[in-house]
């Protein structure tokens, strides 16, 4: 067992507070918090799992305030719910038996169309004008869970942009469909979470106090974003969707 030191341990609470902050308006705290786990000497496989453990505390808190604030369509995302938890089931499995890096040069481009269309759209994501599924759209969402759930247990960086983005296209607003989007990676999260504790790869005596740290930050994160909305939100998905695209850019060279 790793041995943490004092000052480690409040690098770690820290580094939480800061990833979860961002992570519960947009997502990409991972680019935070595991590189911040690395930091302690664990293995790759247990600082994921850790990581998984305290961002599952976090995602649940900042998707509790956007529930209680009624930036969740329940009616819209209960179905998606599941197939976004079954898919990541499915996603962790596959992993156990291919390497997942191919997907990295994929990862860019998308990121990078991903930010070139949210910048040029101006107006896009400031008012909601979602109403109900059409038939298609359901089916067509439908797919977008599942298979970003699968996305997020098989590899998972930017998970959080693109289902801001899936629902974005439907006509939500920056706020809404940051919220239906956490609430779908909250269900992913615990499905990896699952699979990492199945196999043994959580450090729980780091992975709870960072947890309750993202907590916090989760809660102050989401209560900003809802307060201010799309003005907030949008920059922010922005400059992370960038970081993304950078972090990915880097790992391939």
């Amino acid at each position: 067992m790793i041995h943490i030191s004092w000052e480690m341990m409040m690098f770690v609470i820290i580094g939480g507070f800061m990833a979860a902050f961002v992570d519960s308006v947009v997502g990409g705290g991972g680019l935070i918090s595991v590189p911040v786990l690395l930091a302690t000497g664990m293995p790759p496989a247990v600082a994921l799992g850790t990581n998984k453990l305290a961002s599952s505390m976090g995602s649940l808190t900042s998707t509790i305030s956007f529930l209680r604030s009624g930036n969740i369509d329940l009616k819209a995302v209960r179905g998606l719910f599941l197939l976004s938890l079954f898919g990541a089931v499915c996603g962790t499995l596959v992993l156990r038996q291919i390497p997942s890096d191919f997907l990295r040069p994929l990862v860019v481009v998308m990121l990078i169309l991903i930010t070139i269309y949210t910048i040029f759209r101006k107006n896009w994501g400031s008012s909601n004008t979602f109403t109900q599924f059409s038939p298609k759209t359901a089916a067509i969402m439908g797919l977008v869970a599942f298979g970003l759930g699968f996305y997020d247990g098989f590899f998972g960086p930017g998970t959080g942009s693109f289902l801001i983005f899936a629902f974005l296209m439907l006509g939500f607003d920056f706020v809404k469909a940051a919220g239906n989007a956490k609430m779908l990676n909250f269900g992913s999260n615990i499905a990896s979470l699952a699979t990492f504790i199945a196999v043994g790869s959580v450090h729980y005596k780091v992975g709870i106090p960072m947890g309750l740290a993202m907590a916090c930050g989760s809660f102050f994160g989401s209560r900003m974003a809802i307060r201010k909305g799309s003005t907030y939100v949008r920059p922010l998905f922005i400059t992370v969707c960038v970081l993304l695209v950078g972090k990915q850019i880097w790992s391939l060279l």
